[in-house]
């Protein structure tokens, strides 16, 4: 009995004496360079953050950020390589968090759980989906459109932007899942193809990022029916969202940063409220808001919550549809 109370009376003080350990670890962090890895080619909204946000910690903190691009199998590539790097604070992963979302349900031999195997930062910034047509389909609203494709069944394509699986075209599989449209998916490498064929007549319909498409939409090239934002844009007060017609619906991109799970908490912390500063700078806003985007920090802990709800809602849809990705 003597023996296991001094056991645990030697892991009490050992755990007692980790707390001031790991305060400490996180006021001298960091002491070396921070790696982030963006699984994306380089000048996508996720590598413009990643890079805005670099300069301004290596201005703050006084260390090196280096952004590595790991691109490949809708960002699984370079989740896939943070979830198994050292949990020490120096390797970090930024990408559209709604693709890790998805991955769970899409890919069954997924190597990592972005759940178990990453642990959360916070969310940096949100842009939503545009809900865009053809200048030859006759239609002036989403009302008009699922009409329209209600009574032209299975005619209507959407244009499955960056590929099957991704977000934009999953965002097309939960439109009509919502409003009962039955309507042929065309896979794209990527949304400048595929915004190409919609301005041909080629492609019917798509919803894809505000940076790529607002442009052809203000040149009176393609017809802007929504936007998937909660509320209406405040740069775009006359155009609905989607959930005025289909409450709920949401997608589009969420930029967030992640670590190796087991990540200590303080540092977890001191990156969370450096980012969140780093996001709200004026400069920072005004390149994100160049970017279609704008400012959407939490906590660690609201970030993890959400990734598991959005993990359970986007299984759900891509079950629905029957789609599988190996």
């Amino acid at each position: 009995m003597k023996k296991l109370m001094s056991l645990a009376l030697a892991a009490c003080c050992a755990a007692a004496a980790a707390v001031p350990a790991l305060a400490q670890n996180a006021a001298d962090y960091p002491k070396k360079p921070i790696k982030i890895v963006v699984p994306f080619p380089a000048g996508g909204t996720s590598d413009v953050l990643a890079r805005l946000i670099g300069q301004k910690l290596t201005a703050s903190w006084g260390q090196q950020v280096v952004i590595d691009n790991r691109s490949g199998a809708n960002g699984n590539i370079g989740a896939d390589l943070v979830a198994k790097s050292d949990p020490d604070g120096y390797t970090l992963l930024l990408m559209d968090m709604g693709n890790l979302t998805l991955s769970p349900t899409l890919y069954p031999k997924l190597p990592f759980s972005p759940v178990k195997d990453l642990a959360p930062v916070g969310m940096l910034a949100y842009s939503p989906h545009l809900l865009v047509t053809s200048n030859s389909l006759p239609v002036k609203s989403q009302a008009e459109l699922v009409s329209y494709g209600k009574a032209n069944k299975g005619k209507l394509n959407f244009a499955a932007a960056a590929g099957t699986g991704s977000a934009p075209h999953l965002a097309g599989v939960l439109f009509a899942q919502k409003t009962g449209l039955d309507w042929g998916y065309v896979p794209y490498r990527g949304g400048a193809q595929a915004l190409n064929d919609l301005i041909g007549g080629q492609i019917d319909v798509t919803m894809n990022g505000m940076v790529a498409t607002y442009p052809h939409v203000k040149a009176g090239k393609i017809k802007l029916l929504a936007v998937s934002s909660a509320k209406r844009l405040p740069q775009l007060p006359d155009v609905p969202t989607v959930s005025e017609m289909v409450p709920g619906f949401v997608t589009g991109s969420w930029q967030g940063v992640m670590a190796p799970a087991g990540t200590p908490k303080p540092i977890i912390d001191k990156l969370n409220k450096e980012m969140a500063t780093i996001v709200r700078m004026p400069d920072v806003r005004e390149k994100m808001v160049a970017l279609g985007a704008d400012v959407a920090t939490n906590s660690p802990e609201e970030f993890g919550a959400w990734m598991k709800t959005e993990i359970a809602n986007w299984a759900k849809v891509i079950s629905d549809a029957n789609i599988k990705l190996d």
